[in-house]
């Protein structure tokens, strides 16, 4: 078995559940660590993300990527439209 290095801190389940898909539709191996521990309400948590990924170092970049696109903003199909019919007024 490679060996596994941290690789970046999640900042929610839900970015954990999104790139988790992600990775193994690709087939890249990794795991996901939660640093949630119940006894101490979530404390680690605001420290250090909700959890964090471990790949080989192999993966880095790939998984870099993937999660650069998964949190990358994304334009609101509202906000097009109004610049358009602003536009349009405009004209």
């Amino acid at each position: 078995m490679a060996h596994y290095s941290k690789i970046l801190v999640l900042d929610n389940e839900v970015q954990a559940q999104l790139l988790d898909s992600i990775l193994t539709e690709r087939s890249i191996p990794h795991i996901i660590c939660s640093h949630h521990d119940s006894a101490y309400t979530g404390l680690f948590e605001r420290g250090n993300g909700w959890g964090h990924v471990e790949a080989p170092e192999s993966y880095r970049k790939e998984i870099l990527d993937r999660f650069t696109e998964l949190t990358r903003p994304r334009p609101n199909v509202d906000d097009d439209a109004t610049q358009v019919d602003a536009e349009e007024n405009l004209s």
